[in-house]
């Protein structure tokens, strides 16, 4: 009997040691920092839009980070499944332990990662780049996959600064910024693409667009929605994305059919879309404005020249503008050169019932469409726009 009995106490004494060990624990250097909070934050985000959000997860626990710069949590999360948390640090006088910055992944405040129940976890970090710096002893493959994904965040973010570097700021450049910065957001799209995880492909989607503006990326969207909701149906994010990336909630989407619709021709006529559309091989359909520099740019060196090159050969341009004022509107059509294409406006600048239709909010945009009015493409400018209809025409 007092065999066992002492291995009993034994068993217990071993238990109570190893709940007290801390489930999350590391080290973060602040070496001369001083404007840094001795603290770190637990904050989970409750919903799919909170995912790499500010102020709105939900604080869960915070530790204090001792002089040699370790910290533990003991408090052990009470979750029966994976669940994605972020780890925070506040620079001092910020009143908001769940503000997380989103401004460069060299140095922003805090890194996702994935508790499961059960398991033990150590970091170490710099306070000063916290993202960037970011460890974990031995992860799991879901914590591995985020570390890959924030690996390619900083090397995208670094070729994105690259190229801006050869962009010259002016309103003439916008689309060469747009493109640029597209090319960012899809490598960490293309990452969720390639990920059989769920929850740090749902990071690299809020990555993408922390604000949740996914109007550029509308078919790269949709794809991960069907991707992930014929994968965790039942998970709640995966509902919420369904949401956002319901075709009612996107732009036209490529391989679509354009919606039937009433345009106000300049002159005074009324005609359908699908009515322009008869006979042509290819159209343009450009949405645009007189007081948009690019889309000016645009009009003189892109679409002119192609509607010189192909319009006897069945290409089409209508361009929609939004306009308040005739004038400009005129005006820029005779100064550009654009008087040789269809133009239409309801003259009520963005609010009108065009960019309803399209479910559009930014311009410079474009709908590229074979005469069934199906979708080719989107959103091509520059050299991009006319290699694309160069290549179609020419078939």
């Amino acid at each position: 009997m007092k065999n066992v009995f002492k291995l009993t106490l034994f068993s217990l004494l071993l238990m109570q040691s190893c709940s007290e060990k801390p489930w999350l624990s590391g080290t973060i250097a602040f070496e001369t920092e001083a404007d840094w909070k001795p603290t770190v934050y637990l904050v989970q985000p409750e919903k799919f839009d909170d995912v790499v959000q500010s102020f709105v997860g939900k604080v869960l626990d915070s530790a204090q980070v001792s002089q040699n710069g370790h910290f533990e949590f003991k408090n052990l999360p009470e979750y029966k499944k994976p669940v994605l948390l972020e780890l925070v640090v506040q620079k001092n006088g910020e009143k908001y332990p769940n503000r997380l910055v989103n401004e460069n992944p060299q140095t922003d405040n805090y890194f996702p990662l994935i508790y499961q129940p059960g398991t033990q976890m150590v970091i170490e970090s710099d306070v000063a780049y916290f993202q960037s710096t970011f460890s974990i002893l031995e992860p799991s493959s879901e914590n591995e996959a985020l570390l890959r994904l924030r690996d390619l965040r900083l090397m995208a973010y670094e070729k994105y600064l690259e190229g801006q570097k050869d962009v010259r700021g002016a309103d003439e450049d916008l689309l060469e910024r747009e493109k640029n910065e597209y090319n960012f957001k899809k490598e960490l799209i293309d990452f969720a693409d390639s990920t059989k995880e769920l929850l740090p492909a749902m990071v690299a989607l809020r990555w993408a667009s922390p604000e949740g503006d996914y109007e550029r990326m509308a078919e790269l969207v949709y794809n991960q929605s069907e991707k992930w909701n014929a994968l965790h149906p039942e998970h709640p994010w995966v509902k919420e994305l369904a949401t956002v990336a319901d075709k009612q909630n996107l732009p036209i989407l490529v391989g679509d059919l354009i919606p039937e619709i009433q345009l106000p021709i300049r002159g005074g006529e009324t005609a359908s879309l699908q009515t322009l559309l008869k006979g042509q091989k290819l159209m343009v359909l450009d949405v645009w404005a007189s007081w948009c520099a690019p889309c000016r740019v645009e009009n003189r060196n892109v679409l002119v020249p192609l509607w010189e090159k192909y319009h006897a050969d069945d290409f089409q341009i209508v361009a929609y503008g939004l306009e308040s004022s005739e004038k400009a509107w005129n005006n820029a059509i005779q100064k550009d050169g654009a008087y040789r294409w269809s133009h239409a406006s309801h003259l009520r600048g963005d609010q009108n019932p065009f960019m309803d239709a399209l479910r559009l909010s930014t311009i410079p945009a474009n709908f590229l469409l074979d005469g069934n009015g199906t979708v080719l493409a989107k959103n091509l400018h520059g050299e991009d726009l006319v290699g694309f209809v160069d290549e179609y025409m020419s078939k």
